[in-house]
């Protein structure tokens, strides 16, 4: 519930309405091309009690909170940093989510949170991301930031994927009292945070810090170890673990099936983006060393991976990057803001472009796309007009390198190797929504292996509810085991 007191509201609600909106701060684009450091030029106090003052404070339920997949009190975090109390809007944030200083900086306001605020209708919304990442990133260096724990409870339980959900899921744990191991494939921690979402738009310190709180409050960290090949969860049940959070995100990448896909010089996005964006003392074996990408690049796709594989490519050194999509821009299912920081960067777009075949050069590595022109139809069962070829329109685009941002497809493997678990839809997990709880007693899931590809604050919040799913579970399977006589 918000807090602000109502005679303040009434004398004051009308002169917020009048604060000037001012825009988002970014490093110039002839600069931030020429490197991987974050974009966004974060708030000064002055600039962030300025911005929260523009928040009206509109009555329970506010639209920004309800619009939040974690429900953040953003209404009383904005007066809170009007009145300078930024430590006090930092642990609000923190009560309902377990890594706001991520979320703030990956989510899509535009959206969500923002996208709700009733100042939409005349003008420019509250800029309630950047204000949530100016009083935590404020917290951390100001006061530091630890995980409350309690005493160990005597319980371990194993996580399947250290992504957003499974590290989400390890902070409530943590904080009940829990010994709680994560696996993970990669090397190190964070999943697509790490290992997939670009530095200019989520730093490596950020979340590397943020599981350094989890470290410090417990959390212990087994990479390299994919379950389902190199163990199954029966083995971590019988090494002592009494429940299991599955986590693994969807993360195999979705194919053209067209001619020439397997050139060389055709990359899937998350090849891509592992070589060009993580550092390589991080980096499995197989995937080392950055991609040769030349002068010209092809991405093929409409969403955020899309927008992040085009400015890599500009990073990477690319003079000539184009997006081609087969839908108009109005159906794109990225961001906005993404597109024009992409464009201000150097990036083009062809929309009504669908490609049809890889052309190999004299060398034998990707030297040409062939692309159909397309046109709108009917609704397809997405809601989406449903691109159609337009007969005889093929022609061809010059590429020294393809990057395929075509979406993502569920891992099978869980539930092909785990015996009870439940799988649709080429291998999502059923799992409750509310628990988290699956066909399989004692495995949980949450995020995109069970509502396939979404976002970052969904795996967070699905994860966070899985937790309080696992601790009823293990505190209801105590009450009925039978104790030892005396």
């Amino acid at each position: 519930m918000q807090f602000i007191p109502s005679e303040f509201l009434a004398i004051n609600r009308k002169e917020r309405l009048y604060i000037p909106f001012q825009d988002l701060d970014v490093r110039p684009a002839f600069e931030r091309v020429c490197d991987f450091d974050e974009v966004l030029i974060s708030f000064d106090e002055d600039r962030a009690r300025l911005e929260a003052a523009r928040c009206i404070h509109c009555p329970d339920p506010a639209p920004c909170v309800q619009a939040c997949p974690v429900h953040n009190d953003i209404p009383s975090a904005m007066w809170l940093i009007e009145e300078g109390r930024y430590l006090d809007a930092a642990a609000l944030y923190r009560q309902t989510s377990s890594m706001p200083e991520i979320c703030s900086r990956v989510c899509p306001h535009e959206q969500l949170c923002q996208g709700s605020c009733v100042r939409n209708k005349e003008e420019e919304p509250v800029l309630t991301g950047m204000l949530e990442t100016f009083v935590v990133d404020y917290e951390r260096a100001t006061k530091g930031v630890s995980v409350p724990t309690q005493p160990k409870n005597g319980h371990r339980v194993a996580i399947v994927g250290a992504g957003p959900a499974g590290l989400s899921c390890a902070e409530q744990l943590l904080q009940k009292g829990y010994e709680v191991t994560l696996f993970d494939t990669k090397p190190s921690p964070g999943g697509l945070l790490t290992y997939g979402i670009p530095n200019f738009k989520l730093s490596k310190e950020v979340v590397f810090a943020r599981w350094e709180d989890l470290e410090r409050a417990g959390a212990k960290f087994v990479g390299n170890t994919y379950i389902g090949k190199d163990k199954t969860i029966d083995d971590l049940f019988a090494e002592g673990f009494e429940a299991v959070f599955v986590g693994v995100g969807a993360e195999i990448d979705a194919s053209m099936k067209v001619e020439g896909e397997d050139l060389p010089g055709v990359y899937k996005a998350t090849e891509y983006l592992i070589r060009a964006n993580v550092d390589p003392a991080i980096l499995p074996s197989e995937l080392q060393g950055k991609p040769q990408i030349g002068e010209k690049v092809v991405v093929v796709g409409g969403g955020d991976t899309a927008s992040d594989c085009l400015r890599s490519s500009l990073r990477l050194g690319a003079k000539e990057v184009t997006c081609v999509y087969r839908r108009t821009e109005n159906e794109m299912p990225g961001g906005r803001k993404d597109r024009k920081l992409a464009r201000e960067e150097g990036a083009k777009y062809m929309f009504l472009t669908q490609p049809v075949r890889f052309i190999a050069g004299e060398d034998g590595r990707i030297a040409a796309v062939e692309c159909v022109r397309m046109e709108l139809g009917e609704p397809d069962s997405s809601g989406r007009r449903r691109p159609i070829p337009v007969e005889g329109s093929n022609f061809t685009i010059e590429a020294d390198t393809v990057v395929l941002a075509l979406g993502y497809w569920p891992d099978e493997i869980v539930g092909k190797t785990t015996p009870g678990l439940e799988t649709h839809k080429w291998g999502l997990i059923v799992a409750d929504e509310a628990t988290g709880a699956t066909t399989r007693p004692g495995v949980f899931a949450g995020g995109d292996d069970v509502t396939g590809p979404n976002l970052v604050v969904t795996a967070v919040a699905a994860g966070r509810r899985a937790a309080q799913g696992i601790d009823e579970y293990l505190r209801n399977k105590q009450k009925t085991q039978p104790s030892l006589a005396v």
